[in-house]
């Protein structure tokens, strides 16, 4: 078959465009049913990861009572005579007599038939080296369950494994976590204009999507090794089979840049027939952005790997990235279709019509304003690196100062939750 007649097959069997909101939903709804499987992972290898099931203290938190302070677990009326020393790690002896004391160190096992801890800072020894002072009325222990219960849950499935949970988890009684691992992800860099090096000029430009697309990538915490990066690949439909065909053997989700037109040189389409894909979702109505696709592979054991095909302008790929990567990687792994926060607009956002609009802004997260940015084309990079994410502009309105939007924030740090 014929370049040409390639494409025009792929462009007659091809979804028509999807709404901008259509499409994430779409995307995310197949990223979950191909969620990756749930896997082990000890706490020191699990962050970054995602549960796969809630999490849940083994026993109750804490699991005995648990001094507050240093002080003096004391039973009955003063003044008591000291009978020991309690430290943390230990299970003492009860207390069986009124009038009896244990040191008693912040931390430490409260004995049984202590009735009161005093304040070290709020106790004097007396001539006869007793203990005397009045505890505070309010108990001076954590009594076991206060923070948590054995088998409730603490956090759903899906919840990202960061720093936070990992010091939870461990205070829980786990030693292993059972997580949906990072996806493996690839960029293939399409496009003989492009120069890899150097300033650009003589007809050719720079790549700027090879060095910056697998950095978003890792933000939504996918792995992306350096190798994992290719290109620019030859402006053939071969070494675009090539290409695309190794780099599916590892990736859960190749990302590619350029050629989801149907030009001379765009040859993502017959590519995608070749390799016996189908598409999710093929072109979106929205702007910047078009046009962009997810196709789906679907190898003889199930196991299911993605497409996403991104423009080639700069900031479009990154409009794409937003709109269909990101959705995706959240249903492979497990996590919850994200909710948009809704900001107020300082200034007016035009509408493009009967497409989606997303306009880059600056967020003021204190104020809950944003505020549109400067050199915003789909072929700059100017105003992408100055802004926080993407006032959404729905299609048929236009953004009046003072209106309440949603924003689709970029992850401006690895691991940020925004997404």
């Amino acid at each position: 078959m014929s370049t040409e007649t390639a494409a025009a097959a792929a462009e007659v069997v091809a979804p028509p465009p999807a709404g901008w909101e259509e499409a994430r939903s779409r995307v995310y709804a197949v990223g979950l049913a191909a969620a990756l499987p749930a896997v082990s992972r000890p706490l020191a290898d699990a962050d970054g990861h995602t549960l796969a099931e809630p999490l849940t203290p083994r026993t109750d938190l804490p699991a005995f009572p648990t001094s507050s302070v240093d002080g003096w677990a004391v039973r009955g009326e003063g003044p008591w005579k000291v009978v020991g020393r309690v430290l943390a790690g230990h299970t003492p002896p009860p207390l069986e007599a009124d009038g009896s004391t244990v040191e008693i160190a912040t931390g430490a096992m409260v004995p049984e038939g202590a009735t009161a801890i005093l304040r070290i800072e709020e106790s004097t020894r007396t001539a006869d080296d007793r203990v005397a002072g009045t505890p505070r009325p309010a108990p001076e222990w954590r009594e076991p369950g206060e923070e948590a219960y054995a088998g409730e849950e603490l956090l759903p499935a899906g919840t990202p494994v960061d720093p936070a949970v990992l010091g939870l988890a461990a205070s829980c009684g786990h030693d292993t976590l059972r997580v949906r691992r990072r996806p493996r992800a690839a960029l293939l860099v399409f496009g003989d204009e492009l120069l890899t090096s150097g300033p650009p000029g003589a007809g050719r430009v720079r790549d700027a999507l090879g060095p910056s697309v697998p950095a978003w990538l890792r933000r939504y915490g996918c792995q992306v090794r350096p190798a994992d990066v290719v290109g620019p690949v030859a402006d053939t439909l071969p070494a675009h089979v090539a290409a695309l065909r190794a780099a599916l053997a590892d990736a859960d989700l190749v990302c590619t840049t350029g050629g989801t037109m149907h030009g001379p040189v765009d040859h993502l389409h017959p590519t995608l027939e070749a390799l016996g894909a189908d598409y999710v979702v093929n072109t979106v109505a929205v702007r910047p952005g078009f046009p962009m696709l997810l196709a789906r592979l679907v190898d003889d054991d199930g196991r299911v790997r993605f497409v996403a095909g991104l423009p080639g302008n700069p900031q479009s790929a990154v409009v794409a990235l937003v709109s269909l990567v990101a959705p995706l990687l959240a249903g492979l792994q497990g996590r919850p279709m994200p909710v948009l926060p809704q900001v107020t607009l300082a200034e007016p956002v035009p509408g493009r019509g009967d497409y989606t609009h997303l306009a880059l802004v600056r967020w003021d997260r204190v104020a809950g304003t944003a505020h549109p940015v400067r050199h915003v084309g789909s072929a700059m990079l100017r105003g992408l690196a100055g802004a926080d994410g993407f006032a959404v502009i729905r299609p048929g309105t236009s953004g009046a100062a003072g209106d309440r939007v949603p924003v689709v924030p970029l992850p401006l740090t690895p691991g940020e939750r925004s997404w």
